[in-house]
């Protein structure tokens, strides 16, 4: 429902146990979706080369493959704008259920289109047009994964379940890495040019359908369960977004603030630095995909630890170290990666690691800024203005700058600066670890005061946590008498 004509709610009783299974199964639907839509934005990173070959062939033509690469992050917002109302509305699975498949199909026909040579203007136009598609339905996938996640996992481990959607994210990096390896390895460059890049983007579609099976089992969330049964749920989506902008507009900001930290560090560190170590350090194609797919393994084997982590001290704590050593590391590990093969696994390693405080605990952190009834569409918005600003431009604008000073470091530099945005952004974040995220009202605050029709209720019979308030009022009541 939306503002006018409900019954606030924060939750007085204990969160509704899940079993070990569901929630597994639940993390694996989550994570499936999570590892598709990242394998699609590795492997174009990974396939640059053979893409500008086949599409933009001439003296800009890698310059104009980035910017088509960040064409798909221009519609992630209207995406958000328009998946996340509806998952507020309607469920969060149905709406990720729908993102995940026009995913997978729009990779899969990637690796179809004819190259400029047999078509002309017409293959970089059919790419944009897809690379569209992929931003708007991924506009609604993140956010609802993340959300999806975030509502099965307990309270007290919430850091450590969340973790396992962003080990999703390195897996599907990491496969497009490996696949992207053997065809090199496998095929000569005239073949590889040829045809051999097509075969990523067409495996993009078993993995969506894959994704797909696994979110048509589950249940939706506890927490969207029980709006429904108290009939708290929007009426409808544009009373969800309505509400968002109009009363949540302060969590959208911080949530802003902080995915330019985390978004310039992540695509910087997994989808530019192959793009960077070959055209600015001179290490070959095939060993800086080896570089960074040992630094992600690295990551996936360790990003349960911050998740975990988080639980036991706070997300906050891990965001502020995180931020800091980024801060501090990010120029020297970019010397340390100019200083040969070794010195680069060195390097991205050592940013990958202090990265993971981010990075595993998003999906911890971000909806836990919102209450239930606007969860989706605030992740989904918030965070997909700011990825379509400061994400996905991450490659060109690293490039650009490269070029243009003529000085490598400058990406370490675009770093720095974001992790001094995140900082600002981070002072008024609300500790949420350990909070319910039942209810209507934002995790760890007061509760709204309870309503009836807009009205207040002094009553307070509809809302467990309104007893104190009523208790404060007939104390009141009473001296006033004496």
């Amino acid at each position: 429902m939306s503002a006018q004509g409900t019954v606030s709610d924060q939750p007085g009783t204990p969160e509704q146990p899940v079993d070990t299974k569901t929630l597994r199964r639940a993390v694996g639907a989550s994570m499936i979706g999570n590892a598709t839509e990242w394998y699609d934005y590795g492997v174009y990173a990974y396939l640059v080369a053979e893409l500008t070959t086949n599409f933009f062939p001439g003296r800009y033509g890698q310059l104009a493959t980035l910017l088509v690469y960040a064409v798909s992050f221009v519609l992630r917002p209207l995406g958000g704008i328009f998946w996340g109302p509806i998952g507020d509305r309607i469920g969060r699975n149905r709406v990720m259920a729908l993102t995940i498949i026009l995913m997978a199909v729009g990779t899969f026909l990637v690796g179809c289109i004819p190259s400029y040579d047999s078509i002309g203007i017409w293959a970089p136009i059919a790419l944009i047009v897809l690379r569209v598609i992929q931003g708007f339905s991924t506009g609604g996938e993140y956010g609802g994964a993340a959300t999806f996640m975030a509502e099965y996992a307990p309270d007290k481990r919430r850091g450590f379940w969340g973790s396992f959607l962003e080990f999703g994210t390195l897996l599907g990096f990491s496969g497009g890495i490996v696949i992207t390896l053997i065809l090199r390895a496998t095929l000569d460059e005239s073949a590889m040019n040829s045809w051999g890049w097509r075969i990523p983007f067409i495996i993009g579609l078993p993995l969506g359908l894959v994704g797909l099976y696994l979110r048509s089992r589950m249940e939706d969330t506890p927490v969207f369960r029980e709006l429904e049964d108290k009939q708290q749920t929007e009426q409808a989506a544009t009373g969800a977004l309505r509400d968002l902008l109009q009363q949540y507009w302060q969590p959208i900001l911080k949530l802003f603030g902080l995915v330019i930290a985390l978004n310039i560090a992540d695509y910087t560190l997994l989808t530019y630095m192959p793009t960077y170590m070959s055209s600015s350090l001179g290490i070959s194609s095939t060993q800086s995909d080896i570089v960074v797919l040992i630094g992600q393994l690295v990551m996936m084997a360790l990003i349960w630890i911050a998740g975990a982590t988080s639980d036991k001290v706070g997300r906050k704590p891990m965001w502020w170290f995180s931020l800091t050593a980024i801060f501090v590391l990010a120029v020297p590990c970019f010397w340390l990666m100019g200083q040969g093969l070794v010195g680069a696994i060195a390097g991205f390693t050592i940013l990958g690691l202090v990265f993971l405080p981010q990075l595993g605990t998003i999906s911890a952190t971000f909806p836990a800024m919102f209450p239930a009834h606007v969860r989706y569409a605030g992740m989904a918005i918030g965070y997909n203005v700011a990825t379509a600003a400061f994400g996905g431009t991450v490659a060109s604008v690293d490039d650009a700058l490269v070029s243009w000073t003529g000085n490598r470091y400058m990406p370490a530099f675009y770093m720095m600066l974001a992790m001094v945005v995140g900082m600002i952004a981070l002072v008024k974040v609300p500790e949420t670890a350990g909070a319910s995220l039942r209810g209507r009202s934002i995790p760890c605050q007061e509760p709204e005061p309870a309503t009836v029709d807009g009205e207040p209720d002094r009553a307070g019979i509809h809302n467990v946590s309104g007893i104190r308030d009523v208790s404060r009022e007939l104390g009141a009541r009473g001296r006033r008498r004496v």
